[in-house]
């Protein structure tokens, strides 16, 4: 740590050495990955050296300005570009404090090399002897994903998709600088229901089509990469993309609701064809009405019901003939 310390310029010693105090005592932004230029280099207290540190002070004092800034220090091949991006969903004092910990972090590990990135959960810092503000890039690019599955996975690429196709459309016509879109949203499906929070963002340094050429490469890439993770972040040079899904607790089953008190089922209605035998106390029974068989109503009974009723009908027929030979012999 020494040996590096030695090489950075006095301002920056200061701010280093205080940083990585600092930073012993708080929580530290969580990093991802950094990426050196191994094939381009400049020399220990040559003038690109000293436009870089400046370059990375200024970013610093910018970081508590607002989620996106940019940089330019020297001239001619000394010349140094650099950029911060912070997410937007963070807040200011986090934001401040990512980049703080981006710029040691890329002053340590990429002390002699002109160009260089870093990526944290929460934001990215990029310098290079090269111009980039307005270009396109897509690599080098980090994706974290959670080992957990996502809910519902058999369709969950398909939910993904058209969330973040329409995230995409409308961060590509959105005014805002820089380009950024979240969205909190409770998908329900038959298998189940869940959370979906998601965001996009571009970096303003570009133009509206390539922000959108951007974000679908980064959708691509995470629908592709890591099967179906419940949550994910993906950071590009000039964009990315981040979703998070949690699952819903089941409703508690609803408790039966208290069985209806047991009653005896009424007693059948008593035809006239089974009511029971006059005794002598009751009147005479009405004379008998024959109705047309199209005007008879259907049996509903059992077999044994059918049986007795037409015993009865034979019965009647015998009595109404005893009846009419009767009045033949008058």
């Amino acid at each position: 740590m020494a040996r590096i310390i030695i090489t950075l310029s006095t301002p920056l010693f200061f701010f280093f050495l205080f940083s990585l105090l600092f930073h012993q005592t708080v929580s530290q932004p969580e990093h991802m990955v950094t990426f050196c230029n191994p094939s381009d280099n400049f020399t220990r207290t040559s003038s690109y050296e000293a436009n870089r540190d400046l370059l990375l002070s200024s970013l610093r004092d910018s970081s508590s300005l607002g989620t996106y800034s940019n940089a330019t220090v020297g001239r001619g091949p000394n010349k140094v570009h650099g950029t911060f991006l912070c997410r937007g969903d963070t807040t200011a004092a986090s934001c401040s404090d990512c980049v703080q910990t981006a710029i040691v972090e890329i002053a340590t590990n990429c002390s002699l090399n002109k160009a260089a990135v870093t990526y944290y959960e929460e934001c990215m810092v990029r310098y290079s002897n090269v111009s980039f503000f307005s270009v396109l890039e897509v690599r080098p690019s980090i994706v974290r994903y959670s080992l957990r599955s996502a809910p519902n996975s058999d369709t969950f690429n398909e939910t993904l998709a058209d969330k973040f196709i329409q995230l995409i459309l409308n961060v590509s016509s959105s005014s805002l600088v820089p380009y950024f879109v979240e969205d909190q949203e409770r998908v329900t499906q038959v298998e189940g229901s869940y959370e979906f929070e998601s965001m996009v963002q571009c970096s303003p340094g570009l133009d509206r089509f390539n922000c959108t050429v951007c974000l679908r490469f980064a959708l691509l890439r995470v629908s592709t990469c890591c099967g179906s993770p419940s949550s994910a972040l993906i950071f590009t040079p000039k964009c990315l993309l981040r979703y998070q899904t949690s699952a819903l607790s089941s409703p508690p089953p609803l408790s039966p609701s208290p069985p209806p008190p047991l009653s005896l089922p009424p007693p059948p209605p008593s035809p006239a064809l089974f009511s029971p035998p006059p005794t002598l106390s009751q009147p005479p029974p009405p004379p008998l009405v024959f109705t047309r068989p199209q005007d008879v109503p259907s049996l509903s009974g059992s077999f044994s019901n059918v049986i007795k009723g037409n015993e009865i009908f034979g019965r009647m027929a015998i009595t109404m003939a005893a009846l009419v030979f009767a009045l033949v012999n008058l």
